[in-house]
C-alpha cells in the first residue's frame, strides 16, 4: 500500500521530471512558433520565461495559491481543537506542524500546499470545520497532511503555474496570427515556414489540452494515495469516508475556487453534472470510499 514513506522519494523525483518536461515543452513550442512567425526572438524569450516560471513556481506557488483562494492564517488561539488534531497527526507522521489557513466560505472543502514539509500549509473552509465531527475533521487533516508528506503539494502547486503558462503561450501565438506573420513567402523558405505554421497551429491547440490532461491525471492519482496514507495515520478509515460522504452531498460550490486551483482540494469544489473521468479533477467519491473501506475491512 502507498504510504508517506514510500511515496516521498518517488514524488520528489517526479517533481523534477515535470519541471524538466515543462522546459522541453516550452522550448519546443517556442521554437515552432518562432519558425512559424519568422520571429527568432521568440525562442530565447520563451526559454527565459520558462526558467523564471519554473523557479518562481517552486519558491512562491504556495503564496500565489493562498492569495488566489482568499485564505487567511489562523493561530492556536483561534481554534485550539483543530490545532491539537493537526499537531497530533504531525507527530504521528513525523512531520513539522504545518501552518493553518482558513477560507471564509460555508462550502465544505480543504487543501494543502507548500514546497516541502517545512513550509507545509493546510487550508480549511469555515464550512468544513463547522459541519464535520471531530473524527471526520481528523480524517480530512490526515489526508491533507499526507499530501505534504508525499510531496504532492509541491507537484500540484508547480503544475498550477506551469499549465497556466503553457496556455498563455498558446494564446499569445494564436493572437499574434492577426499581425505577426510575414505572408511573403518569396524568400525560398516559404514551404518550410508553411509546415512550421501548420505545426504551430496544431501545437497551440493540443499543448494546453495535453498539459491539462496530465494535470488532471496527476490530481486523480494523488487523491487515492493521500486517502490511503491518511488512514495509516488515523487508523480509522470511516472518519475520512464519512467526511467524503458529507462533502460530496454538500450542494454548495466553493466561490473561492477556480479552474487553476480546483485539483488541489480534497473534493471537486464545483458542483454540477458529471463528465468523463478523463476530464475530472478528482476520482469519483464512491470509488474513493470503496477503496478506503474495502482495503481496510479486514483490519477493523
Amino acid at each position: 500500500m502507498p504510504s508517506i514513506y514510500t511515496s516521498f522519494d518517488r514524488n520528489s523525483r517526479l517533481t523534477w521530471v515535470y519541471l524538466t518536461g515543462f522546459l522541453v515543452i516550452v522550448i519546443g513550442a517556442g521554437y515552432v512558433f518562432a519558425q512559424a512567425l519568422d520571429m527568432p526572438s521568440i525562442l530565447p524569450i520563451a526559454v527565459l520565461f520558462s526558467v523564471i516560471m519554473s523557479f518562481g513556481s517552486y519558491w512562491w506557488s504556495d503564496k500565489i495559491v493562498l492569495s488566489m483562494s482568499g485564505a487567511r492564517q489562523i493561530g492556536p488561539e483561534d481554534d485550539k481543537e483543530l490545532f491539537r488534531v493537526v499537531e497530533n497527526l504531525s507527530i504521528t507522521a513525523g512531520l513539522p506542524m504545518p501552518r493553518i489557513y482558513v477560507i471564509d466560505d460555508t462550502a465544505m472543502n480543504a487543501f494543502a500546499t507548500g514546497r516541502d514539509p517545512e513550509h507545509g500549509v493546510i487550508c480549511f473552509t469555515t464550512g468544513i470545520l463547522s459541519r464535520l465531527e471531530k473524527a471526520e475533521v481528523e480524517g480530512v487533516a490526515a489526508h491533507e497532511l499526507s499530501h505534504i508528506g508525499n510531496r504532492d503539494t509541491l507537484i500540484s502547486t508547480v503544475v498550477v503555474i506551469l499549465v497556466g503558462f503553457v496556455a498563455l503561450l498558446a494564446d499569445w501565438f494564436r493572437n499574434s496570427l492577426w499581425f505577426g506573420r510575414d505572408r511573403d513567402d518569396d524568400n525560398g523558405n516559404g514551404q518550410l515556414q508553411v509546415i512550421f505554421f501548420v505545426l504551430a497551429i496544431i501545437l497551440s491547440i493540443l499543448a494546453p489540452l495535453a498539459a491539462t490532461l496530465i494535470q488532471l491525471a496527476i490530481s486523480r492519482k494523488r487523491e487515492f494515495v493521500a486517502d490511503a496514507s491518511g488512514v495509516l495515520l488515523t487508523r480509522y478509515p470511516e472518519g475520512l469516508a464519512s467526511a467524503l460522504r458529507k462533502i460530496s452531498a454538500d450542494p454548495e460550490p466553493l466561490e473561492a475556487a477556480n479552474r487553476a486551483t480546483a485539483h488541489l482540494y480534497i473534493a471537486n469544489p464545483f458542483k454540477g453534472g458529471k463528465g468523463a473521468k478523463l476530464f475530472m479533477t478528482h476520482p469519483p467519491i464512491e470509488e474513493r470510499i470503496a477503496a478506503l473501506l474495502g482495503e481496510h475491512a479486514t483490519d477493523y
